[in-house]
């Protein structure tokens, strides 16, 4: 295991805790609830202090200056400038803006694609950077304001690289250049073939992957608890053929909910509906759900790079579906050679990817252990994780050698002290999860700010805290726990 507090790679953040040492790291450190405020409502005092951020909400300093650069030399006045990852996803992005403000956007063929836009587009398009995930990386910008001709040649290693990390047959594996856009590409795939008909959620889902489907297509039903009648009525729907797709996280983020996915599968079958998983939160390693599914998406971010240092994102087919070979020529068009990760950023996966299936064993194991320990306590409302939720559907997915994850969501019985609670726990703080470290988020500050009353009346507390439990020794972690829940006893 890597040494977090010896390592020369690795800094400290505010509270002293280890975060990774290097230009590209995608983290940022919010110690205080007043901090997290101020990050989402823009206050210069917060946001001015940040070195970075995640890449899709924060622009990343290196990638601020080229952008700047490239305003320079191609925005008139009152202009603005974004790259993104293809000239296709370029013109979706003016597309977004036009339909969604009624301005219309010049694409120029630079080093990158560009969309120059109206200054008065600019929100739109970052909406579009941030839901859809396609963008370049830092990585990309800063060879690009170097000058830097880099060669892409070894695409077809990178994928079969991964492909093994993944444990699937390298033509059944697609890479993009994040989480997002490997989910975006799916639902644009799928929902291609029956473009009239919404798709279907099930169980509350990370935030994008629903703004997706609101923001595209012909729209989505959503079922926040599939469950008893509520599943029921959905596996009647879907039987009845009503939708282009239906999509689910298995375990679902934050509430770590596991839908029944085999009963889901055979209402897809049955009238050939392409179900869609994401297995981000707990990552193949511990859960089977390719065997139901028609496609699996992962945000290899979290567990597969564990360090916070680099976007990318995978689709893996299940080539026993009826729908194999129709996904695969379409992901075949969408990514030549199999990848759409940056060279640089794919070195980085490769090499973080290294100790992969050591890190989710230990957090396996420091994850039960804490879960338990937070259950037990009194202070502690509700616990949610998967040895806690829906464990009879999660232990039918889960694989022999599987354990339950290494995130928790956790509130208080008194949820006035919880921005109290946050301030005194001793942990790394802000978004995104599966890093060595352990790392703490207000997730539905961060998640849902300008919507928290409708995430609340999904279930999801504007006061729930989300637990991305690291590779620290577990009496450590428990031992700040202790200390931290003393404060609001």
């Amino acid at each position: 295991m890597r040494n977090l507090l010896q390592d020369p790679a690795w800094q400290e953040d505010d509270m002293g805790f280890p975060l990774p040492d290097s230009p590209h790291a995608c983290v940022v450190s919010l110690p205080t609830w007043e901090s997290v405020i101020g990050y989402e409502e823009n206050d210069p005092a917060v946001v001015g202090k940040m070195r970075s951020g995640y890449p899709r909400f924060f622009i990343h300093p290196v990638t601020q200056r080229y952008l700047d650069q490239l305003e320079g030399r191609y925005a008139g006045e009152g202009e603005r400038v974004i790259a993104y990852s293809s000239p296709q996803a370029a013109r979706r992005a003016a597309e977004f803006v036009r339909n969604r403000t009624g301005l219309t956007g010049q694409l120029i063929e630079a080093e990158s694609p560009l969309l120059v836009m109206p200054a008065d587009g600019y929100e739109a398009a970052r909406d579009y950077w941030r839901h859809t995930g396609e963008l370049i990386s830092s990585r990309q910008a800063e060879d690009l304001l170097n000058g830097e001709i880099v060669d892409y040649s070894g695409a077809g290693q990178l994928r079969a690289d991964l492909a093994r990390v993944l444990e699937v047959d390298e033509q059944d594996a697609f890479f993009f250049e994040s989480g997002m856009a490997a989910i975006f590409t799916l639902f644009r795939a799928v929902t291609a073939r029956r473009p009239d008909l919404k798709t279907l959620q099930l169980c509350f889902p990370y935030v994008d992957a629903l703004k997706v489907q609101e923001h595209f297509g012909a729209g989505v039903d959503f079922v926040n608890s599939p469950t008893g009648e509520a599943l029921a009525q959905a596996l009647v729907s879907i039987r009845e053929g009503n939708y282009a797709a239906v999509f689910c996280e298995v375990p679902s983020n934050p509430l770590l909910h596991t839908v029944d996915l085999p009963a889901v599968a055979e209402a897809c079958r049955s009238s050939s509906t392409p179900l869609l998983v994401d297995d981000t939160v707990c990552s193949h390693l511990n859960v089977d759900t390719l065997s139901h599914a028609d496609a699996v998406s992962t945000s290899l971010t979290k567990w597969v790079s564990g360090v916070g240092d680099v976007l990318a994102g995978s689709v893996r087919l299940n080539r026993s579906s009826a729908f194999a070979d129709e996904l695969r020529c379409a992901l075949d068009e969408e990514v030549p050679g199999g990848s759409r990760i940056y060279p640089r950023d794919g070195e980085t996966l490769i090499r973080n990817s290294a100790d992969f299936r050591e890190r989710v064993s230990e957090c396996n194991r420091n994850g039960l252990e804490i879960a338990e320990f937070l259950h037990d306590r009194a202070e502690i409302a509700e616990v949610w994780y998967p040895a806690l939720v829906d464990r009879v559907a999660y232990d039918a997915l889960r694989r022999a050698d599987g354990g339950y994850g290494g995130l928790i969501s956790f509130t208080l019985n008194n949820p006035d002290k919880t921005p109290e609670l946050y301030g005194a726990m001793r942990f790394s703080k802000g978004p995104s999860l599966g890093t060595d470290y352990s790392l703490l988020c207000p997730y539905t500050l961060l998640a849902h700010y300008s919507e928290i009353p409708w995430a609340g009346s999904c279930g999801v507390s504007a006061k729930l805290l989300r637990l991305s439990v690291g590779r620290e020794p577990v009496g450590d972690l428990l031992a700040r726990l202790d200390e931290a829940l003393r404060v609001v006893a």
